[in-house]
């Protein structure tokens, strides 16, 4: 075969034909399938020379390869932990899809970065568990699949393990599942006629139905500061620490590739300056994993404890050279705009990235969100104005940007497996996958605590994606989802079913940032089931929807295992649904509703009051336990 790929190169077409049917004399017609697919994806002037020889040889190509031999159902741009995660999907389920990969091996990204190599994506090998579905809450770099060797804790022991085992991981997992994908293959035009049309740099042609755009951010996110074109870039300056001894250094930015930078920097520098407008975000606050990693924060201890490094909440006005320096001008944004004029030997510019769309054609060119730094994209991650244009892995994260998790790989793996059945469901008939719930409350608590005790993705994409249990008055029963998008819920037709309910698990972030120190927040007591929505630590929502109308809304008391299977978790759950599932129609539950309110509570109930409290309902269900 390897003598056939060359002859085709060297556009010996007749010859490279012959000697190509005479391997094929004697294989399977699967292997016959195989062999013509990587013929035809070497060189497009093959093809036409094929079909036109065909009849001469007396060989028949497949049918499909005569239609269109480079047509597919997908084509994947970016063979990165995305790419790869969609891929295997569409292995799954028997697509024709190809990915095509600039580099030589799957994750090239991950080859240079991060520059020092440590990963911040946790894996926690051992978790007192033995569920995989439950380890999966701290396996951070692993993507789905139905092997358990391909896990990556068998590829690093470290809580924050090398970037190499990551790509080490990615090579094995594409070898595994013997996935299509093609190396060495840098795409250049992508345009759009009725199908996509994709061109690299050989000028092979390739073409689809629908085209998935995994490429991650390839382009540096350079803010608009006068002479910043003199300063080096976090992709091109040394990391070698003996390259900065005694030197006074500003890196401008305040995000992980910063602190990255300034701590493997801190032995050797006489100071270091970190600088942005605004102040740092801590994970450790936020949540969102996004924000500044302790693991990344040394540096901190050097600031408040005056060894000489500083973090300033400036913006910059000026970088001018001058004498081999660099001469930075501040505007101080918690000084009342005082200005000020510092001297550093280098400046390193560590601001993050943005997507590339230069490769598109001006005719399907895909809009841009948050400073052009993200594709616009709809609740399915496809393009706002694109039609079966779709973006996975880190360009997900428009949606939820600086919120949730779906930037990175623990976060947007569940995102592809939602995206690969909603795909599923739009251009191939199926339905979204679900099971049947008869209608009581004990079968709905049941499910649900045992979900929300056990999911990871609901604990990875918290507020993001949600379990959905549709409920049909007419059949008596419920259909229950998996890990869907909330605004793919309410934005699609799911969201126009007379009634539904979204199982979230959720940090009560209101509590938690309104406090100052995130280790001391004041928790409620673990039996107070009258202030459950005060939770702060992650616990599981109910939210009850009347045709994508918010109607009733029920919060699990946290935990501090964030084991949600006691009595205080499952008996006022229990008695949210008995109340719930008590009658159908909204005339009949408001009826309902106002009968226990004025029981229980001496209090009038408004047939106009849209969202039942966390207190009302509560009280609701105790009347109702009280009463039965």
């Amino acid at each position: 075969m390897k003598e056939v790929l060359a002859l085709v190169k060297q556009k010996n077409l007749e010859f490279g034909l012959l000697t190509f049917f005479h391997f094929l004399q004697d294989k399977d017609i699967e292997l016959k399938y195989r062999l013509a697919w990587a013929v035809y994806f070497n060189l497009l002037a093959f093809t036409s020379s094929a079909m036109s020889c065909s009849d001469e040889w007396n060989f028949e190509l497949p049918q499909e390869l005569m239609n269109n031999p480079k047509e597919l159902d997908y084509l994947i741009i970016g063979a990165g932990p995305a790419g790869v995660q969609l891929g295997y999907f569409l292995e799954k389920s028997n697509h024709s899809y190809l990915i095509l990969e600039a580099g030589n091996a799957p994750g090239t990204f991950f080859k240079e970065f991060p520059r020092h190599r440590k990963l911040i994506s946790i894996n926690k090998v051992y978790t007192g568990y033995n569920d995989p579905e439950v380890n999966l809450r701290w396996d951070w770099n692993s993507l789905l699949s139905d092997s358990e060797e391909m896990l990556f804790k068998n590829y690093s022991k470290r809580y924050f393990p090398s970037a190499d085992d990551l790509v080490q991981y990615l090579h094995d997992f594409t070898q595994h599942f013997n996935l299509k994908v093609k190396y060495n293959t840098k795409v250049v035009k992508i345009s759009k006629d009725g199908k996509f049309q994709v061109m690299d740099s050989e000028g092979n042609i390739y073409y689809s139905q629908r085209l998935i755009i995994a490429t991650g951010f390839t382009k540096l996110y350079i803010p608009s500061i006068p002479g910043i074109e003199l300063a080096e870039k976090y992709t091109e300056v040394s990391v070698d620490p003996d390259d900065f001894v005694n030197q006074n250094v500003l890196i401008i930015g305040k995000g992980n590739s910063a602190f990255e930078t300034a701590d493997a920097l801190v032995d050797t520098t006489a100071s270091i300056h970190l600088a942005s407008p605004r102040p740092i975000s801590m994970a450790w606050k936020t949540k969102y994993v996004g924000n500044l990693r302790a693991v990344n924060n040394n540096i901190l201890d050097t600031y408040q404890l005056k060894s000489q490094n500083v973090i300033i909440d400036a913006r910059i006005d000026s970088i001018r050279r001058e004498n081999n320096k660099y001469l930075v001008s501040f505007s101080y944004t918690h000084a009342h705009q005082e200005k000020e004029t510092l001297v550093y030997d280098r400046v390193i510019v560590c601001t993050g990235w943005q997507f590339n769309a230069s490769i598109f054609d001006e005719n399907c060119q895909p809009s841009l969100a948050i400073d052009d730094r993200f594709p616009a994209q709809t609740s399915e991650w496809e393009s706002t104005n694109i039609k079966d244009l779709y973006f996975v892995g880190t360009l997900m994260h428009m949606r939820d940007y600086k919120k949730k998790q779906s930037g990175f790989i623990h976060g947007f793996r569940y995102n592809i497996k939602a995206l690969h059945n909603i795909l599923e469901k739009k251009y191939h008939d199926q339905e979204l996958p679900n099971h049947a719930l008869t209608l009581t409350p004990q079968n709905f608590v049941d499910t649900i605590i045992k979900r929300v005790n056990r999911s990871s993705g609901l604990w990875q994409q918290t507020g993001f994606l949600c379990d959905l249990i549709i409920v049909s008055s007419e059949d008596r029963f419920a259909q229950y989802y998996q890990d869907l998008p909330i605004d793919y819920v309410h934005e699609s037709d799911l969201g126009k079913h007379n009634l539904y309910y979204t199982v979230t698990l959720e940090f009560g972030t209101d509590a938690s940032n309104s406090n100052p120190d995130p280790f001391a927040i004041e928790r409620v007591h673990k039996d107070d089931i009258h202030k459950a929505s005060d939770s702060t630590f992650i616990h599981p929502i109910i939210r009850g929807f009347r045709k994508g109308k918010l109607v009733a809304e029920h919060h699990v008391i946290e935990d501090i295992a964030s084991e949600w299977k006691e009595d205080v978790h499952i008996q006022p759950l229990l008695a949210f649904f008995k109340l719930q599932l008590e009658a159908l129609t909204p005339s009949s539950q408001e009826k309902v509703l106002a009968t226990s309110l004025q029981a229980k509570k001496g209090m009038s109930f408004s047939s106009k009051k849209e969202v039942l409290t966390l207190t009302d309902l509560q009280t609701l269900a105790l009347s109702s336990t009280t009463k039965s």
